[in-house]
């Protein structure tokens, strides 16, 4: 999981090097999430892995540790529905990985994003298809967003009932389409997505009339 870490490392001495990846781009409802890591060069044993790979309980587990762990320096960022609709989801993913990796405590001389490239980026990249499941500092940035875009729409949950966001997190469930069908959607809906858009009677409007603040 450090073949592309060491690789990097070798033609550059100390570089200092991140990993980022997001949660959140397919489901219907909610936000995307980005993560940026920094592992440190030595001394890290946690035993990270492509965030789909791992339970929820397992995730959870590693997720606490990466935080309480002596050298590792996470970032975050988010883009809600509303910003999801107003650019596209591709953009809003993006714009959420260059936030994240700029808010890292320190500047890295190189990025390693999993997937395709991320241009414009604030730093050098290195975009890697399936980087979650071979470079360790991308599955942890997967691991942090996975698990705090899953807490995020736990809170939902409460906040519009009904849904059962804990149990699918937005994505386009048998349970979530019948709650979109009965229910209507609500404000965390992504309108742009077609079956959000097809149950709008004014596609321009953000959600039925009984969410409306």
């Amino acid at each position: 999981m450090f073949v592309h870490e060491r690789e990097a490392r070798r033609a550059h001495p100390g570089l200092v090097l991140a990993g980022v990846d997001e949660a959140g781009r397919g489901p219907l409802a909610g936000p995307v999430v980005a993560a940026a890591v920094i592992l440190p060069e030595t001394g890290f044993e946690l035993a990270v892995t492509d965030s789909k790979a791992l339970s929820a309980a397992e995730r959870e587990e590693l997720a606490a540790a990466l935080h309480a762990a002596p050298g590792v320096m996470i970032a975050i960022a988010v883009r809600d529905a509303d910003r999801i609709d107003e650019v596209n989801i591709l953009q809003a993913t993006h714009e959420a990985m260059r936030e994240a990796a700029s808010a890292l405590p320190v500047s890295p001389g190189l990025v390693l994003i999993d997937g395709l490239p991320v241009r414009p980026f604030p730093f050098p990249i290195r975009a890697i298809v399936k980087g979650d499941a071979s470079s360790a500092s991308i599955a942890a940035a997967s691991i942090i967003a996975k698990t705090h875009r899953d807490h995020l729409m736990c809170a939902y949950d409460r906040e519009y009932p009904g849904y059962g966001f804990a149990q699918h997190k937005g994505y386009g469930t048998a349970q979530h389409l019948r709650a979109l069908r009965e229910l209507g959607p609500c404000p965390l809906h992504r309108r742009s997505f077609a079956p959000v858009r097809n149950l709008l009677p004014d596609p321009t409007q953000p959600c039925l009339p009984g969410w409306q603040a």
